[in-house]
């Protein structure tokens, strides 16, 4: 004999209610979710198109292109035991690029602008390839540690003698990689103790106003606060050209054409 429960009239009728009022509280839930959510996705910053920002708030951007007319012709390598009388195939230098920086930047000494972060050191590298240093000029902040792997089937010795920075890494081959923490601001003169036409430049900042150019010869330095600063190209071991610009309260983005010649 099959038992079959039924609830009375009156009960049944309130079950049904019950989850009526459920079902309509959850779905109402529901529709506030999603309105929060599509509220949510228009706010600036948060989904769709972020808002275009160029620089931080109260600060400004200088940009332009420096023209280099100097001739500068790449080292010819000379021929060593290694080589077995083979003469290396060495990369042109990077000798187009220049690093234009702020000189002695309108800010506090002790401004978070004016050096790097602490914590962990930020990293940067140069290469040697076909008994080259690549890039041939590099632009760090004080703190920066570099790293110089060697991708030559040769040994490198990668040393300098700059009082900025002295170090001599000693010989190691192919696939090996040493790592220098630069500290001072300053030039660094970075050479090969097995190759001597291999040389390149480390140029370590205080502050983080500065860039190298690219292939064009464009530049930009962003976040920048409002002062007066020198505006100054160096290459190939001096500072070429410099011109004076002011930052208003306001921020915006000031265009600087530098010459090298």
């Amino acid at each position: 004999m099959r038992w079959t429960h039924r609830l009375p009239p009156d009960t049944a009728d309130d079950a049904r209610r019950t989850r009526r009022r459920r079902t309509a509280s959850w779905q109402r839930h529901l529709r506030i979710a999603l309105l929060a959510l599509v509220a949510l996705v228009h706010l600036p910053g948060l989904g769709g198109e972020p808002p275009l920002v160029e620089a931080q708030s109260g600060t400004g951007s200088i940009r332009g292109r420096v023209d280099i007319r100097r001739i500068v012709s790449a080292p010819q390598a000379r021929p060593n035991v290694a080589d077995l009388s083979a003469q290396a195939k060495i990369e042109a230098h990077d000798l187009q690029r220049a690093v234009v920086f702020l000189d002695a930047p309108d800010v506090p000494e002790r401004s978070p602008l004016r050096a790097a972060p602490r914590g962990t050191p930020v990293r940067a590298r140069m290469d040697q390839r076909n008994e080259t240093f690549l890039p041939h000029v590099l632009a760090v902040t004080t703190g920066t540690l570099v790293d110089f792997p060697n991708n030559d089937q040769t040994f490198h010795n990668v040393f300098s003698l700059s009082k900025t920075k002295r170090f001599d890494l000693g010989r190691y081959g192919r696939g090996e990689q040493e790592t220098v923490r630069f500290e001072r601001a300053g030039i660094v003169r970075v050479f090969c103790d097995i190759h001597s036409h291999m040389s390149a430049f480390v140029l370590v900042f205080n502050h983080p106003f500065h860039t190298t150019t690219a292939d064009d010869g464009r530049y930009r330095i962003d976040n920048v606060p409002p002062g007066t600063y020198t505006v100054t190209v160096w290459h190939e071991g001096a500072a070429r050209d410099s011109r004076s610009i002011t930052i208003p309260a306001t921020g915006g983005v000031m265009d600087v054409d530098l010459l090298v010649q």
